[in-house]
């Protein structure tokens, strides 16, 4: 394989057309044209197809174009590592998977420790479906994945839940939101507008109990897969949501709302799952370590 052929497939591919390839490399798209017919009869695929006056990608072409993306990338580290030896090296790539169920800012400030190690960490994270997750850490796609709840019964993976910590949960809402209500909390949340997260989060079910045993009956106006869309609802007044107690501070400041009470027995619980009994590998032992000594206490 020619791998400047393969590099100016690449750029055309980032780019969506050969004008505007050829503007950032200064050269004449007929160059830019040949090469990449060339780089096609070498593979034994077309890599492009047309799109009125656009270029799209194939099924060849996207394949082609993630293992392009990885090589320049190694390229690209492989050049800043040189430059800095021997002080520098290799980044460790950490492979992480977040359950689309944790909250953001929980994700980042349990991943923030493995950014912070002595040596350089580069860190590539995905978000989807617990199950999703599991079964590319099963495959070693993955060094870590990090949840709401340990490995569930019904997904048989060699795999072990190492349990991070737990937040009750705090009731937000903004001023003018909270003034709208009556009563004290908790019973103020009768009949209030209530945003929730969605029924597959683990936190929901235990909420969902809280509400029942307390005798209240909110008016459930939204339920969110994604908890920043939750919060964004929320900070517009369209309802009551709620957040990690242990989040309080920084939800109250990023949102501009305020706090109408919290539920220390409903518990939203966090788990880092690693195909490892115990905790070696580096990043995930500074995540652990912070987790249960910092963020979870």
């Amino acid at each position: 394989m020619n791998y400047k052929h393969l590099h100016y497939f690449w750029r055309v591919a980032k780019a969506g057309s050969i004008a505007r390839a050829s503007d950032e490399l200064h050269l004449t798209p007929q160059t830019i044209s040949g090469q990449l017919g060339l780089l096609e009869d070498s593979l034994g695929a077309p890599l492009f197809a047309k799109r009125g006056r656009s270029l799209e990608l194939t099924d060849a072409g996207r394949l082609a174009f993630e293992y392009a993306q990885e090589i320049f990338t190694l390229g690209s580290e492989l050049e800043v590592s040189l430059r800095a030896y021997p002080e520098g090296g290799r980044p460790t790539e950490f492979r992480v998977g977040v359950a689309d169920a944790v909250p953001k800012a929980i994700a980042y400030r349990l991943l923030e420790p493995a950014a912070q190690l002595d040596h350089p960490v580069r860190i590539v994270c995905r978000e989807q479906k617990l199950e999703n997750l599991l079964g590319e850490l099963a495959s070693h796609r993955l060094d870590l994945v990090i949840a709401d709840s340990p490995i569930p019964p019904s997904v048989s993976v060699r795999a072990y839940s190492h349990r991070l910590g737990s937040s009750g949960l705090s009731f937000f809402g903004t001023e003018a939101c909270l003034k709208a209500l009556k009563g004290r909390f908790p019973a103020s949340l009768n009949a209030a507008p209530l945003l929730l997260p969605g029924v597959e989060a683990a936190v929901r079910a235990r909420l969902d109990r809280w509400l029942e045993n307390s005798g209240i009956n909110p008016r459930i106006v939204g339920e969110f897969d994604d908890s920043a869309l939750m919060k964004a609802f929320g900070q517009r007044g369209a309802g009551v949501f709620v957040g990690p107690t242990v989040l309080e501070a920084e939800i109250r400041k990023q949102y501009g709302v305020r706090v109408l009470g919290r539920a220390a027995a409903v518990t939203e619980e966090f788990f880092a799952i690693s195909v490892e009994r115990r905790v070696k590998h580096p990043c995930v032992v500074a995540i652990t370590e912070t987790a249960r000594g910092q963020l979870f206490v």
